[in-house]
């Protein structure tokens, strides 16, 4: 199967990498600007917690980017994953990148370390005619904190590390390739199918061994962790989120993009389930339906999956199980609650 827009496809790419670069390398002045040069005008962004819903460029530029401009005053953007495509008769570019810069005044509360910080940040952007038109962005609030020196829930499953970019180091290609994307969207989706086999008794049901590279890598957000292997992937987080949620369920995706050896997909939620099982991120069972946001974005090498970078709004499920880690980061600061 061929996509003819492949060019389309290309420039959309190279004008959300660039305009999103210019919100942070330009003048903090002239942000409102730099923002309205990429967003439309009436853009919907879909953040994470705590900044949430946004509507209009000038809320994205107030609420999400000035924030982190001020509060890191030399942030850069670096690039890891740049892929675009479409899905469902819209265009998308999808990015996973690190915000990285010097810590210099309060941002969620925190208060300025003074030493460097590199944010997770991944992001689903529906374009058209070259600006974006509504947004999915996930910033890893936890692993902010844990960086910030503060760790508000029980330690990780999984081990608490910096993320690696693409072991490949092609994450951000000029050219789009759809053709050679489609198989790789074919395996993320049968990888996807074998996770409704799931027996509730048996993870060996969903016959996951068939879809990943023996010793694929998964980057779980802050929380939860990263691991490598399948055994790794089930110790650390498969079967604890099973026992915990053993009704989950898939909720419709906002978008499944795939180009060349990448494959991205996401939900707002992307997964619902209800919170019954034992102990999972130290919490025992609240018995609350909980919905997760989540993208997933894949590098496939020779008919497997070779790495998996996560990013879930974890902040977001802890305060739908009642955990407000920004109270308790106030908290610590010296900022305790002082009324019921």
């Amino acid at each position: 199967m061929t996509d003819n827009r492949t060019d389309e496809h290309t420039a959309n790419k190279l004008a959300v990498a660039a305009g999103l670069q210019n919100v942070f390398s330009s003048d903090i002045a002239k942000l409102n600007e730099s923002v309205s040069s990429i967003y439309a005008d009436d853009v919907t962004v879909n953040a994470f917690h705590p900044v949430n819903e946004l509507e209009g460029a000038k809320d994205v530029a107030d609420a999400l980017w000035r924030p982190l401009r001020i509060a890191f005053p030399n942030m850069e953007r670096r690039d890891q994953i740049v892929v675009a495509g479409s899905y469902e008769g819209k265009d998308f570019v999808c990015a996973m990148t690190f915000l990285q810069g010097v810590m210099r005044e309060p941002w969620l509360d925190v208060p300025p370390t003074h030493e460097i910080v590199s944010l997770r940040c991944c992001e689903i952007h529906e374009v058209a005619d070259s600006r974006i038109v509504e947004s999915h962005v996930l910033i890893d609030t936890l692993d902010f904190l844990r960086q910030a020196g503060f760790w508000p829930i029980a330690p990780s499953l999984g081990t608490e590390a910096p993320w690696a970019g693409p072991m490949t180091g092609d994450g951000v290609l000029h050219a789009c390739d759809f053709d050679r994307g489609q198989k790789a969207l074919k395996l993320v989706k049968a990888m996807h199918a074998g996770l409704g086999k799931f027996d509730g008794k048996d993870l060996k049901s969903m016959d996951h061994a068939r879809y990943w590279e023996p010793g694929f890598m998964w980057y779980g957000p802050s929380g939860i962790g990263t691991s490598k292997g399948l055994s790794g992937f089930e110790a650390h987080h498969q079967i604890p989120f099973l026992r915990a949620f053993p009704d989950r369920r898939l909720n419709v995706h906002v978008a499944n993009i795939c180009d060349g050896d990448y494959v991205v997909t996401g939900g707002w939620p992307s997964v619902i389930g209800t919170h019954s099982g034992p102990d999972w991120l130290g919490l025992g069972p609240t018995g609350r339906e909980v919905h997760f946001r989540v993208m997933d974005f894949y590098r496939v090498s020779a008919g497997f999956i070779a790495e998996n970078w996560v990013p879930i709004d974890i902040a977001d499920v802890l305060r739908q199980l009642g955990v407000d880690v920004f109270a308790r980061v106030r908290h610590f600061a010296g900022k305790p609650r002082e009324q019921l």
